[in-house]
C-alpha cells in the first residue's frame, strides 16, 4: 500500500513538468536505484518493475540460498533457515526473489527519496529547457515583462521560462511596463550551475537583420539577401541588401513606397534611422554608397592599411560625418576601412597630427572619431557640436581651438 501511495504523491510530476512516460519511469528507476545502492550496498541483485497504468510500483530482491552460517554477503544470500520461511521447500543453490518493502528502507530513505526525484526532474527539464533556446539562438522570440530590475528586465514566455534582457542589450530609448510584450533575439544561453541562463538583446544587428526577414517578403524568401547590418542602438543603423534577381530592386523593395515597409522596423527600434544600400563588390562605389546621404568627389583606397581617404565638397562633409559621428563610423564598419575625410581645395588646411607637440595623441584621436582630422574641419565646427560629439571637456576644446586658431593668425 505504502509503495502505491508513493507513486500516486510522484505522478504530479508528471502532470506539472510533462514528462513522457518513458522519461519519468527512467528517472524513478534511477532514484530507487540510487536508494537500494545505499541501503544495501549494490543494486545489481534487485529488480524493480513499475506500472505508470495502476500506479503501483515493486521491487524485489534475488539472493542465492547457502547453508547455515556460510552467509558472507547478506545481500546476495540466504540462510536455507531463513528463506524457509519465506517458502518451506527451498534448497541449497536455488534462487530466492522476496519483495523488498518501502518501509524497509526506513523514514529517511523515502523522504530523501522524494527528494532526489525532485532533484532529478528538475535537473532534466532544465537539460531541456537549455536544448530548446540552445537552437533559438540567433532568432527573434517575445516574452512578456514580468519584473524590472535596475541593471536588467525580467521576461516570462508562455512556458513559464525567465529570458534576461539586460540593460546594456536594449535600445536606449526602450521603456517597459509590467505585462509588455517585448521582441529581441535569444543571444546566447548558458548552464549557470543546472540552471539555464537565457539573455535576450535588442541592440545586436542579428535583430534588425531577422526583423527584415520577418517583414519583408524578398527578404524571407531568399530573393533579396542582408549582406550586412552595423547599428548604434536606438539612433542609426545601415543595411547593406543584394539581390540575385536583377529585375529586383532590393533597396527599393527593403523600404517600401513612402517607407511603408521599413515604418514597422524603425518603429520596433526607438526610431532608428536606417539606411539602407545597394550592396557591390566595387569598393569605391562601396563606400561612397555607404557615407550617403553624403556626395563624394573622389575617393584614394589603400587596401593594404585598409584605409580610404575621401574626397568631399565643404557643404557635403557634415552629411558624412553625420550627428555625433555616427554616419562615418558605421560607414567604416559597414566597408570594413577607415576613412578619412578631406575637403575639396583644402591644400592649404593642416592635419591634426602636425600639432602632437602641443596637442595630446588621445585629444587628436578623439577628433578623428568624428572624422575631424584637420585644423579648419574642428573650428568649422562650433563648441556645443565638438561638446556633444566628443568625449572631451569644454575647456580642454576650448584649448585646442585656440592652439589652431593661432595657426592661421599667423
Amino acid at each position: 500500500m505504502e509503495n502505491l501511495a508513493l507513486i500516486e504523491s510522484f505522478s504530479e510530476f508528471k502532470d506539472d513538468k510533462l514528462i513522457d512516460r518513458v522519461t519519468l519511469m527512467a528517472i524513478l528507476e534511477d532514484v530507487f536505484r540510487n536508494a537500494l545502492k545505499k541501503k544495501y550496498g549494490s543494486d545489481d541483485n534487485f529488480d524493480i518493475i513499475i506500472n505508470p497504468d495502476k500506479g503501483d510500483l515493486e521491487i524485489w530482491r534475488n539472493r542465492v540460498v547457502v547453508a547455515d552460517g556460510e552467509v558472507e554477503d547478506p545481500n546476495e544470500e540466504i540462510s536455507l533457515t531463513e528463506a524457509r520461511k519465506i517458502e518451506d521447500d527451498f534448497e541449497v543453490g536455488e534462487d530466492v526473489s522476496e519483495e523488498v518493502k518501502l518501509i524497509d528502507l526506513g523514514r529517511r530513505s523515502i523522504l530523501a527519496l522524494r527528494q532526489n526525484l525532485i532533484s532529478k526532474i528538475h535537473e532534466h527539464d532544465n537539460t531541456n529547457i537549455y536544448k530548446q533556446f540552445k537552437e533559438l539562438e540567433g532568432e527573434i522570440y517575445t516574452a512578456e515583462v514580468h519584473h524590472i530590475r535596475h541593471r536588467a528586465v525580467i521576461l516570462l514566455d508562455d512556458d513559464g521560462n525567465e529570458i534576461i534582457l539586460p540593460k546594456d542589450k536594449q535600445i536606449p530609448s526602450d521603456f517597459f511596463r509590467k505585462g509588455d510584450n517585448v521582441r529581441g533575439i535569444i543571444e546566447s544561453v548558458e548552464l549557470k550551475g543546472n540552471k539555464p541562463a537565457i539573455i535576450m538583446s535588442r541592440a545586436n544587428p542579428l535583430f534588425l537583420e531577422k526583423l527584415f526577414e520577418q517583414e519583408i517578403p524578398e527578404v524571407f524568401d531568399g530573393l533579396i539577401q542582408v549582406k550586412k547590418v552595423v547599428r548604434i542602438p536606438g539612433e542609426k543603423a545601415k543595411v547593406a541588401v543584394d539581390s540575385y534577381d536583377d529585375r529586383i530592386d532590393p533597396v527599393g523593395a527593403c523600404v517600401g513606397m513612402k517607407g511603408s515597409r521599413i515604418h514597422g522596423i524603425v518603429r520596433e527600434l526607438g526610431n532608428e534611422n536606417i539606411d539602407v544600400i545597394n550592396y557591390t563588390n566595387n569598393l569605391n562605389l562601396f563606400i561612397t554608397r555607404a557615407l550617403s546621404p553624403a556626395r563624394v568627389t573622389s575617393i584614394n583606397i589603400d587596401e593594404e592599411t585598409k584605409r580610404a581617404e575621401v574626397i568631399l565638397k565643404p557643404e557635403e562633409v557634415s552629411k558624412a560625418i553625420g550627428r555625433g559621428g555616427h554616419n562615418i563610423r558605421l560607414a567604416g564598419q559597414l566597408t570594413g576601412y577607415e576613412i578619412d575625410v578631406l575637403r575639396e581645395g583644402a591644400e592649404e588646411d593642416v592635419e591634426l597630427t602636425e600639432f602632437s607637440d602641443e596637442i595630446e595623441e588621445w585629444i587628436i584621436e578623439e577628433f578623428k572619431k568624428i572624422g575631424l582630422d584637420t585644423a579648419k574641419s574642428v573650428l568649422e565646427k562650433d563648441i556645443p557640436f565638438l561638446l556633444s560629439s566628443t568625449d572631451l571637456e569644454e575647456e580642454t576644446i576650448q584649448e585646442v581651438v585656440n592652439i589652431l586658431k593661432e595657426e592661421f593668425e599667423e
